[in-house]
């Protein structure tokens, strides 16, 4: 830039001895120095035009274009424009970096709060706005202690040793629990970085009360099993014939209930896990039926009264075994809580339009199997959690019947492989109806 400022200096002098030499020598030295003179001046006003070009520019806009020019302004200006470019492109470049680490940090699946040594929120992603209910536009710059003001987080802030994270049971979402970290990073900020482990929580809530269930399950009938073994082994002699044909025959029963117990828990477990998933098939209803009325009649032993009804012969695409085991459940559970002299039906049948809950998409058929009884009913309260593992509306009158407290559990998993729904509608002292909705996908003409 120098070297080009000479050149136009130098060209500069060259004119004002042309002009000063020809001027002399037609009028005189006192008109060649005016002549000279006034060029210097009109040199001078555009220069000072072409500055006040370039002042008005550096004052304008950030985005206004640079002036247009010519000699060494030009010069001046387009070495401005490259470098004007140059900032531009680095800037776009460090814009478009940033915006990525933010759409990073937005797409997240834990939640991230930056404050500063203050405790002053200096940015919050959007998971972070719904775990603490908070908004990035008018959150922004406030106190994290005056937002989340629970004592176990101001306490955690205050300690400073972020080493362990805080789990935190949010007051503010129903049934949310946090896993809470700070970290520290550049100078004197920090991350608070939240995951919701609600879920997490919760399975563990059930792995402890599966444990506690079985092993309260197992406990009644091995203490029978172990009492009366125990017994006849010490003094078999001093029973009678028929003592001790009772006593086995209880030692039978109680093992029978065990024996239950653990296929029902292998067989829920195959199907939470998906071990078990068997080939899909062809299976006829009607014969599966007429096999699972003859079970229920079987337990029934006559005291109730059981009926079958197919609106017309019916196939659908499943597994058979696993049908079998969840209507199985729903004829059984029918006949356990009935009393004797009681009624149970069991029925199949093809409706049309959308089916309710279970029909397909698109509007067509659904398959329906239901089981009604004139039961003890169930009252509403405990509708909800029917299929629970070892839920139980009547927990003495299940053990009374040989109940393990997981059929409906397995018709749930079994209902869910199949993309069928189950419907229970029931009132105390007036019975129960169990209904799997299947879609419309799934019957087969």
């Amino acid at each position: 830039m120098s070297s080009v400022w000479g050149r136009a200096i130098g060209w500069l002098l060259c004119i004002a001895v042309f002009v000063y030499a020809l001027v002399r020598v037609f009028h005189g030295p006192q008109w060649a120095l005016a002549a000279v003179g006034g060029a210097l001046l009109l040199l001078l006003c555009w220069h000072l035009h072409q500055l006040g070009r370039l002042i008005r520019w550096l004052r304008g806009p950030l985005d206004a274009p640079l002036p247009v020019s010519r000699g060494a302004w030009d010069i001046a200006f387009a070495g401005l424009h490259r470098r004007v470019r140059i900032r531009t492109g680095q800037q776009q470049v460090l814009s478009d970096t940033l915006e990525s680490f933010t759409q990073a940090a937005q797409a997240l699946p834990d939640g991230i709060i930056a404050f500063n040594r203050h405790r002053q929120i200096i940015w919050i992603n959007a998971r972070a706005e719904g775990h603490f209910q908070l908004s990035a536009e008018t959150d922004g710059g406030q106190a994290l202690t005056n937002l989340i003001r629970h004592p176990d987080f101001v306490a955690y802030l205050d300690a400073g040793r972020y080493e362990e994270p805080l789990v935190f049971h949010s007051d503010r979402v129903d049934g949310q629990t946090l896993l809470l970290q700070v970290i520290p990073y550049g100078n004197d900020q920090n991350l608070l970085l939240s995951r919701d482990v609600s879920q997490l929580e919760r399975l563990e809530t059930m792995r402890r009360d599966f444990i506690a269930n079985v092993s309260h399950e197992l406990k009644t009938p091995l203490t029978v099993v172990a009492g009366f073994a125990e017994m006849l082994a010490d003094d078999y002699a001093a029973y009678a014939e028929a003592e001790v044909k009772h006593y086995l025959g209880l030692i039978c029963e109680q093992s029978a209930r065990m024996q239950r117990l653990i296929e029902d828990l292998l067989t829920l477990s195959a199907l939470e896990t998906g071990g078990s998933g068997q080939a899909e098939e062809r299976v006829e209803l009607e014969p599966l039926l007429r096999s699972i009325v003859a079970e229920a009649e079987a337990l029934s032993g006559g005291r109730h009264e059981i009926t079958l009804s197919i609106d017309a012969p019916a196939c659908i695409s499943g597994s058979a075994n696993e049908l079998r085991s969840a209507f199985g459940n729903l004829a059984s559970n029918a006949v356990r809580y009935t009393p004797a002299g009681g009624h149970i039906g069991l029925s199949w049948r093809v409706r049309s339009g959308n089916g309710g809950n279970g029909g397909s998409a698109g509007g067509g058929a659904c398959g329906e199997f239901a089981v009604s009884d004139s039961g003890i009913g169930i009252a509403p309260q405990h509708l909800p959690r029917l299929t629970e593992r070892f839920y139980r509306v009547d927990r003495s009158r299940s053990r009374e019947t040989g109940g393990t407290g997981l059929g409906l559990a397995i018709v749930k998993h079994v209902l869910t492989r199949h993309q069928a729904v189950l419907d229970v509608h029931s009132e105390p002292g007036k019975g129960s109806t169990f209904v799997a909705r299947f879609p419309s996908r799934r019957l087969l003409g």
